[in-house]
């Protein structure tokens, strides 16, 4: 009897023990977020998380918030590609709240850089057809410059501020600035399809401004502020008020004047490469099917920046472009944009010339 007694007892405290275990277990593996519905992330390449809405102010505070009111204010760049600013609230008012859709662009300034850019997106002023070329607009420090540890190789795009998926703004050069592939399609981009998802799914409007930060006389801002607020809803679809900063990993640039190095190497004077023709960056248009992905048949191996004649080829035709002809630029923007070192490497893997 004793044993049967002792027996039911172990048998009681192995359940009990496998219980515990079983409720440890479904704790540690629940999904963190899963009561977070109402917070949009995008990971990033980093070890933080790109807050897309206004995180709860008095719960959910991110390690990287700064509670900060005036671009001013902005730290020195430190590995975090962005910071939240003011607890994610932007800074408009109630008044500026309206129904009716604008876009302002603020003059260039005496060293030919942009301004800030504001407008009240509404599906009214949205594209309506693809984005035009833009390889015309050379904005302040711009290189054309390549690295083969960049995305694309091309480190500079012409980063609109307000991207073209919202505005439809083609070439216009007080809404374009000098950004890194990096700030420009990986961590712009998500805001401003974010934005465009919110006014296609509601058709209401979201106040939308971009102010780009230079530091003293520097041709190449040091980053943008970005500031958003759904109108209609009052903020409850789209809040946030975020600095990110214009950097490229691997890379160090200077910029007062746009050069560049790999991180670790002198950055050499290399201002004689400034608003070159030669170049096929994509825009931050924020639109996957009018965005060109750049690849590039580069047999140089190293990771020394090189100003090279690119051919520009056409994946779909067969069909190559050299500079001077009719076609070469409007190739730039092209989503079936190949490029090559030389004629002789665009014949090699089956393309020809085109006529004019």
């Amino acid at each position: 009897m004793k044993t049967l007694f002792k027996l039911k007892n172990s048998l009681i405290i192995s359940l009990g023990i496998l219980l515990c275990l079983s409720g440890f277990i479904s704790c540690s593996t629940t999904d963190p977020t899963s009561s977070k519905n109402n917070r949009q992330v995008v990971e990033d390449s980093g070890s933080n998380n790109i807050v897309l809405t206004n995180p709860d102010s008095n719960n959910n505070k991110d390690s990287n918030n700064t509670n900060i009111t005036t671009t001013n204010d902005i730290p020195k760049y430190s590995g975090e590609d962005y910071i939240i600013l003011n607890d994610n609230i932007p800074n408009f008012t109630a008044s500026d709240l309206t129904t009716n859709s604008f876009e302002e662009y603020s003059p260039l300034d005496s060293l030919g850089r942009c301004g800030v850019a504001y407008a009240n997106i509404g599906s009214d002023i949205m594209p309506t057809e693809k984005r035009e070329s833009i390889s015309s607009v050379k904005p302040s420090g711009w290189q054309s410059i390549k690295y083969d540890i960049v995305e694309g190789k091309y480190l500079y795009n012409r980063s609109h501020l307000i991207g073209y998926q919202l505005t439809a703004e083609n070439a216009n050069e007080k809404n374009l600035i000098t950004g890194t592939r990096y700030f420009n399609a990986t961590l712009m981009l998500p805001y401003e399809n974010m934005v465009a998802d919110y006014i296609k799914e509601t058709n209401n409007h979201v106040l939308y401004r971009v102010t780009p930060v230079y530091e003293g006389d520097n041709l190449v801002a040091t980053g943008v502020q970005m500031e958003a607020k759904s109108v209609e809803d009052d903020g409850e679809g789209i809040e946030f008020n975020v600095f990110v900063y214009n950097v490229q990993p691997g890379i160090a640039i200077d910029y007062s004047n746009g050069n560049s190095a790999l991180s670790g190497e002198e950055i050499k004077n290399n201002t004689t490469n400034n608003n070159t023709s030669s170049d096929n960056n994509s825009s931050n248009d924020g639109n996957n099917n009018n965005t060109s992905t750049n690849t590039n048949d580069n047999t140089n191996t190293g990771n020394t920046p090189k100003e090279e004649t690119v051919i520009r080829g056409n994946s779909k035709s067969k069909i190559y472009h050299c500079p001077g002809q009719r076609d070469y630029e409007n190739m730039s923007d092209s989503e079936h944009l190949v490029n090559f070192n030389s004629e002789s490497d665009a014949i090699a893997a089956g393309y020809r010339k085109a006529k004019r």
